[in-house]
């Protein structure tokens, strides 16, 4: 592949679509943004492989109630909210921190693996949870912010996809070990949490040796990068309401390990096979992430973003539902997958649009840090309402406020999120 030569973007209109410029050759990906899918990759193996059995071992082998998984859930799934902000700052403050600050987040995220051999109870878990989402929230702005400033205007989406893929070739990757694993020996928890520890090093490893630092762009030319100047970006007015309704909508998207629960439910899936569901999502994110986010980059990002919250309704209304045909989990977890290869990349591609460069960690995490906390409030919330009312009466509760929060975002549609 052939690397970018010019920053220059095509003209962008208000909701990000960038209209092609007849003649132009299509820019290729940077190699920063395919040696983070690679690191991405490699730790998504690492920590699917975790996600992918802990629903189970939780509610089945630990006994937890609904609620108290939930609680765990919005920790594992939320408190990455709390010190995302901090990571995205840190990353602009240094300039060139972006690669080291994603680095310390990869790196406490896993020591925390073989942590989980030790603990056995609700607290001490719920502790080493907390500490790998403080290692995602580290990470996870910085690595973006680099992915958006190694990518211009008119392939940014296109970027994240990629990026997105990659990163879920990894979660169809760790689910399948996990299950490998469980059939194949005795204390199959404990091996998937040691070898998911070992597959985890490698991840840093990659970043270290592989990654170039992050770059500052013309700092005279952009705000100083302070706290401060962080949070008055919420003065913009379109990050404003990207921001807003990524916090709506994701108080009305339950966790995919609800999601996985609920299919087992409904279909009697055996224990040994539970590691598996999460590849239906990982396998539809995969082959969808690209070409959504080609598509949002061409039609308007805001369009594509609120289009996947739609098809995660429709999976909700066939959870609901009576059918239980032998194509319904394909047919549900095909739509999950969806949703993700709509949203995920292309919600950070369309915010980068209205955030400068100096700014720009600090500016994502703003967004990415609403729609976490956002998702721990939704996942108390669920579990709370699954312990006392059921599940079907959770998830209808949860479809009803995901259709109006989406039908809101449609008519908050942000405008002049693209700087001049």
């Amino acid at each position: 592949m052939y690397v970018a030569d010019s920053r220059a973007s095509k003209p962008a209109s208000a909701d990000g679509a960038v209209r092609p410029v007849a003649g132009r050759r299509r820019a290729a990906i940077a190699p920063t943004v395919l040696a983070l899918g690679t690191v991405s990759l490699v730790t998504d193996v690492s920590s699917e492989m975790v996600t992918a059995v802990l629903p189970l071992y939780l509610v089945t082998g630990l006994g937890l109630s609904p609620l108290g998984f939930g609680l765990l859930d919005g920790v594992y799934n939320g408190f990455s909210a709390l010190v995302r902000l901090v990571g995205g700052h840190l990353a602009d403050r240094g300039g060139g921190r972006h690669k080291w600050v994603a680095g310390v987040g990869y790196g406490i995220s896993a020591v925390c693996k073989p942590l989980l051999l030790v603990a056995h109870s609700l607290t001490p878990i719920g502790l080493v949870l907390a500490a790998d989402r403080t290692g995602k929230g580290l990470r996870t702005a910085p690595r973006d912010a680099l992915i958006s400033l190694s990518s211009t205007a008119e392939n940014r989406g296109r970027a994240f996809g990629v990026h997105r893929a990659m990163d879920t070739a990894g979660a169809l990757l760790g689910p399948l070990v996990a299950f490998l694993i469980l059939r194949a020996t005795v204390d199959g928890y404990d091996a998937v949490f040691t070898v998911s520890f070992c597959v985890a090093v490698v991840g840093v490893l990659v970043l270290v040796l592989f990654v170039p630092g992050g770059r500052r762009g013309d700092a005279g030319a952009v705000e100083r990068p302070t706290l401060r100047g962080a949070v008055g970006l919420l003065r913009r007015r379109g990050l404003r309401r990207i921001a807003v309704c990524a916090l709506l909508l994701g108080l009305a998207t339950v966790s995919d390990s609800f999601v996985y629960l609920l299919l087992q439910r409904r279909l009697g899936v055996p224990d040994r096979w539970f590691a598996l569901l999460p590849l239906g999502t990982a396998a539809s994110f995969l082959l969808l992430a690209v070409p959504l986010g080609r598509l949002a980059d061409r039609v308007g990002r805001w369009a594509v973003f609120v289009a996947g919250h739609g098809g995660l309704l429709v999976a909700y209304a066939l959870l609901l539902t009576a059918w239980r045909g032998s194509a319904l989990p394909y047919v549900v977890l095909a739509l999950h997958g969806a949703f993700y290869a709509a949203t995920d990349g292309v919600l950070m591609a369309a915010a980068s649009d209205g955030v400068p460069e100096a700014l720009r960690s600090s500016g994502l995490a703003l967004v990415q840090t609403g729609q976490a906390m956002a998702r721990f409030a939704c996942s108390l919330l669920f579990g709370a309402a699954w312990t006392v009312w059921g599940d079907r009466a959770a998830l209808a509760g949860a479809a009803v406020a995901l259709a109006a929060c989406a039908l809101f975002s449609l008519t908050l549609r942000p405008k002049g999120t693209v700087p001049a």
